[in-house]
């Protein structure tokens, strides 16, 4: 195992399976890297006695690494849709003297390929996420397979536990324990009825006609949201080779308007999300065929462009990672964003009005304009000063 990174006080996850350092990413000193979901599914399997030495397990959602770092001695594969829950995994392999190649993770949105024995899933924000990872899940599980969910109370409604019930088979759910609960699947080999009904997709006027498909861990993908919709009234349009990102790009309606606009322009679409990236080269490649190139990257926003290298950033931040609140991630990319830029380049964002961007944008460049508003969000610019 390689050295463990020096730990932080106040961080530690104690279960039956050890203790753990655990640390957030983005870094966050203010929470937790785990849960008390975490913490009851880990009590619950070393209850029962759920795993064995040579037990084929499979993570699904884990947040920061929280599960598969406690269960790491046993073969462990992990899903999850965020580079960023990802990284957080290998980071806190190494911080508790792992290689950080022990757990086998998936680079894109596919499952691994084996059966497995036992399926730890986190309940995922998003309905339409669980449903196509229910329907992934059953071809993986073999008759002795065990899945247990788990997630905060209030965040498991009835709605939740129908589609385990209709997906995979006869489920019950625990008595709350710190405000979380656990679901309990008995996956029904009988029942395999139904079909995935991901990705799903629909059609876009703006500068042309669009279809724009969508997997399921993606924000708003029967319509297109109303504050993208006010940023791409207020794109800029022209005929010169401008480097565009759309960060953030989800299934990349944004940059794809803004190609549109723009065909002299080299994009790139840039997010967090396997699955928002899988949908924006498919949505691209789509409208502007094999003959326009365009860069797709999943990672850590703008972290690996080089400085004072982009013309024109596109965002619509999100305001929250997975259940907890915040704008650190939009503090992140409009930080990102200004390094990035050259001089004269332009940031464009839109965002709630309450998140009072334009505070934050005019602190970093020194300007920020109001190109469109309603009642609910507004449209912002800043340029970065050639100082």
């Amino acid at each position: 195992m390689n050295k463990p990174l020096p730990t932080e006080a106040g961080k530690c996850l104690l279960v039956p399976q050890g203790e753990f350092e655990l640390r957030r990413n983005p870094p966050d000193s203010s929470l937790q890297a785990w849960d008390a979901a975490d913490e009851f599914l880990l009590n619950h399997i070393d209850e029962i006695q759920l795993v064995t030495r040579n037990s084929r397990i499979l993570i699904v959602n884990d947040a920061f690494g929280a599960l598969a770092v406690a269960l790491a001695a046993y073969p462990v594969y992990s899903w999850n849709d965020s580079f960023m829950a990802q990284q957080a995994l290998r980071d806190n392999l190494l911080l508790n003297g792992y290689d950080p190649e022990q757990v086998r993770i998936n680079a894109a949105i596919e499952f691994p390929s084996v059966q497995v024995d036992c399926i730890l899933l986190k309940v995922p924000k998003m309905l339409s996420l669980l449903e196509h990872q229910l329907y992934s899940l059953r071809p993986l599980m073999h008759r002795d397979s065990t899945l247990v969910a788990a997630g905060m109370a209030r965040h498991i409604h009835k709605s939740t536990l129908e589609l385990f019930e209709t997906i995979l088979g006869p489920t019950t759910s625990t008595r709350a324990r710190k405000k979380s609960r656990l679901i309990l699947v008995e996956r029904d080999h009988s029942m395999n009825e139904g079909r995935n009904p991901y990705p799903d997709s629909y059609e876009l006027m703006a500068d042309r006609e669009y279809r724009l498909v969508n997997h399921a861990s993606l924000f708003s993908r029967d319509r297109l949201d109303h504050g993208s919709r006010l940023l791409i009234e207020q794109l800029p349009a022209g005929e010169t080779g401008l480097r565009i990102v759309d960060l953030g790009c989800g299934n990349g309606v944004i940059g794809l308007v803004a190609a549109g606009l723009n065909p002299q322009a080299h994009l790139i679409f840039i997010d967090e999300s396997y699955m928002a990236i899988a949908s924006a080269r498919q949505n691209f490649e789509t409208a502007f065929g094999p003959a326009r190139e365009a860069e797709y990257r999943v990672g850590d926003g703008l972290q690996d462009l080089a400085p004072e290298t982009t013309d024109l950033v596109l965002i619509n931040p999100p305001f929250h990672q997975q259940h907890s609140l915040g704008d650190e991630i939009a503090w992140r990319m409009f930080r990102q964003a200004q390094q990035v830029l050259v001089a004269g380049g332009e940031v464009y964002v839109v965002g709630n009005r309450h998140l009072a961007y334009h505070a934050k944008l005019k602190k970093l460049f020194g300007n920020c304009d109001t190109l469109n508003a309603d009642s609910k969000f507004v449209v912002l610019k800043a340029t970065k000063s050639s100082r």
